[in-house]
């Protein structure tokens, strides 16, 4: 599956870019308008994302759910070849091209922690670094700039799949968790130091989850992480995520002296009540909503939005994990005990060829809204 199934079909995650309060560098070849896509289930593995490579443990006894359990059940010679397959035929020079020529101007790769800190005792293999090298190259050579994503650490700073391990959210449970994310963050920031005009920022950590870590302890690591960062990238921007916290929270970060440090904020409809049930003009002015909340959040910080989708409903395959569920239609147990409305289904959901005028043309207007948002 290519990147350009992944937008056909559920979601389109990119960047919107807003109004910036302080900053002294402006973004690559796209100034300060930033358009562009995530790669996502290159180099951190999510069944809903890469199903195929999933689908041999679908009904079986075996919880093979993300890449951890991935290469713990198949050893690391043959996960190894797997993923060595997987990574050079996923996103191709043909990929990058075609998104050139959309018009969009950035590409953020997500990559996880196991890459450039690995511990011999943890499942995970190596070996995705002259891959990621390649592909910063085409994105050079097709005109685009690139934002490399540390999507998952040592203990998992979210509990999701796409930290690299579903579970637990152990991050924060021992030094050497933080010293060894510190650790990733340098060997990012070593491969964006050589390629200074394709790879123009960098993002320290993905989603740290709010409700089950110290956010005083992800602000010290952001506090960690410039300071090492800069020390070998000292012309890159920095990005730190939001922690799924609201922009009041965020008031009190303003440290001193930073430079070319934004904020990513990632703006789904589909994983609380509140968004699902809602109709769709309801949707629309809700990205209004969500606009305005970037605007609050950049008195403090300059915001990208680094993730946002057109979906309505989760009822991508295994978009909740694998084996799992959709609140849509209650087969997920949730807050609702049951569907969101009387016989909603996911029946017809994901295929696009299902959908009438009026469905596409609601999803044209919510693309539209997102992106003027």
């Amino acid at each position: 599956m290519k990147i350009l199934d992944i937008v056909g079909t559920v979601l389109l995650v990119s960047f919107a870019y807003s109004t910036p309060v302080t900053r002294t560098k402006r973004f690559g070849k796209g100034g300060d308008v930033i358009r562009g896509v995530n790669l996502g289930g290159l180099f951190v593995l999510e069944p809903w994302i890469t199903p195929s490579l999933f689908e041999q443990w679908n009904g079986s006894n075996r919880k093979v759910v993300d890449e951890w359990t991935f290469c713990s059940e198949l050893g690391k010679y043959e996960c190894t070849r797997r993923l060595q397959q997987h990574w050079s035929t996923w996103v191709t020079e043909s990929d990058i091209k075609t998104l050139a020529s959309l018009g969009l101007n950035h590409v953020r790769i997500p990559i996880g922690h196991w890459a450039f800190a690995p511990d011999p005792a943890e499942p995970y293999v190596q070996g995705q670094l002259p891959y990621l090298e390649k592909i910063i190259r085409w994105i050079g050579k097709h005109g685009l700039n690139a934002v490399i994503d540390l999507h998952g650490v040592p203990g998992s700073q979210n509990g999701f799949d796409n930290s690299g391990r579903f579970g637990g959210i152990e991050w924060q449970t021992s030094q050497q968790n933080i010293d060894r994310s510190i650790q990733a963050v340098e060997g990012i920031a070593r491969v964006a130091a050589n390629y200074p005009t394709i790879v123009d920022a960098v993002q320290v950590l993905n989603e740290p989850a709010n409700w089950g870590l110290s956010v005083d302890q992800v602000i010290e690591f952001y506090k960690r992480a410039y300071t090492s960062f800069r020390k070998l990238a000292p012309n890159a921007i920095m990005v730190v995520h939001d922690a799924f916290l609201s922009p009041t929270d965020w008031h009190k970060f303003n440290v001193p002296g930073w430079e070319n440090v934004i904020l990513d904020t990632h703006n789904y409809h589909i994983f609380v009540k509140d968004r699902l049930v809602l109709s769709r003009d309801q949707h629309l002015q809700a990205t209004c909503d969500d606009a305005r909340n970037v605007r609050s959040f950049n008195t403090q910080l300059w915001t990208v939005t680094g993730e946002w989708s057109l979906a309505t409903t989760d009822c991508a395959k295994w978009l909740n994990g694998m084996e799992k569920g959709a609140r849509w239609d209650g087969s997920l147990p949730w807050e609702m005990n049951g569907p969101v409305y009387g016989g909603a289904t996911c029946s017809g959901q994901n295929s696009i060829d299902a959908w009438d005028h009026d469905t596409r043309e609601f999803f044209r207007q919510f693309a539209e809204t997102q992106m003027d948002a």
